[in-house]
């Protein structure tokens, strides 16, 4: 079973609704400055979609040099690698890149995994390229409260979300400093800065992940429409339970193991 690093504050839900009902009134860079002042191993974790790009610019402006977790998980567009190289050469943050397990590029991945693994098992999928690499972050980096570029606006499961929430399980602190701006909120503020974006974004796309489940959107559709087309799906896994996400996958895999040892025992 892994270990977590217990946060530096422990909030209960009274103390935790009270944090969120003060930092509702705050702007996004108030929000910042808080958490910069109140947690110890505070990261930004984003693979740099315009609302990580615009924390990332706010977070520079007021000098807060807060290191940078990119979990690339093998499948990322080229114009996402372009953007994470360029972004940290903009700003010179610290920046701790996390990958699949035992694996360096993407032919790894596949020799280890088999090809199209998404589309065969996206449970197992998902946690291997998003779950488990992220949970390795925090814990050999001692992660006790990450930034996250989540907002409402992008719906589904987002559409409720807290400014401060607690991972349950993990004890991690998630802070979603623009929980409150809609899409236009971010797209005027990264140009009126001149802050780096992903190419694709000229392209129709606003919400980029893995390059085989992610089209541009079309006019009216949601934000987040073209992730997962055809599925019921809207995160990753990298926001959900993470023990639900491992007990599924463990799961996954013994069936797997019990399935190749009936089929060897078979052929003998």
């Amino acid at each position: 079973m892994p270990s977590f690093a217990s946060p530096v504050l422990q909030f209960d839900e009274s103390q935790l609704e009270n944090i969120n009902n003060k930092l509702n009134a705050m702007a996004p860079e108030q929000i910042l400055q808080w958490a910069s002042i109140t947690f110890g191993g505070l990261f930004q974790e984003t693979a740099f979609g315009p609302s990580g790009n615009v924390i990332t610019d706010m977070l520079h402006a007021q000098n807060n040099t807060v290191p940078v977790i990119f979990v690339d998980t093998l499948h990322h567009f080229d114009e996402t690698l372009d953007l994470a190289k360029r972004s940290q050469q903009r700003y010179g943050f610290k920046l701790h890149v996390y990958k699949p397990q035992g694996c360096e590029t993407r032919e790894d991945f596949v020799a280890k995994h088999g090809d199209q693994l998404w589309k065969t098992d996206d449970v197992v999928y998902d946690y291997s390229v998003k779950v488990e690499p992220a949970r390795r972050a925090y814990e050999q980096l001692q992660a006790q409260a990450v930034i996250t570029g989540r907002r409402r606006s992008q719906k589904g499961d987002r559409a409720v979300l807290r400014i401060v929430e607690i991972e349950k399980g993990t004890g991690l602190v998630k802070i979603n400093p623009l929980a409150a701006w809609s899409f236009q909120q971010v797209w005027t503020y990264l140009r009126a800065n001149e802050v780096p974006y992903n190419a694709l974004l000229d392209q129709g796309y606003k919400s980029v992940g893995d390059y085989h489940s992610t089209r541009p959107v079309k006019a009216g559709e949601d934000e987040r429409a073209g992730r997962w087309e055809g599925s019921e799906k809207t995160e990753c896994g990298l926001h959900k339970d993470y023990f639900a996400m491992r007990a599924a996958f463990m799961a996954r895999k013994k069936n797997q193991e019990a399935a190749t040892s009936a089929q060897l025992t078979t052929v003998a």
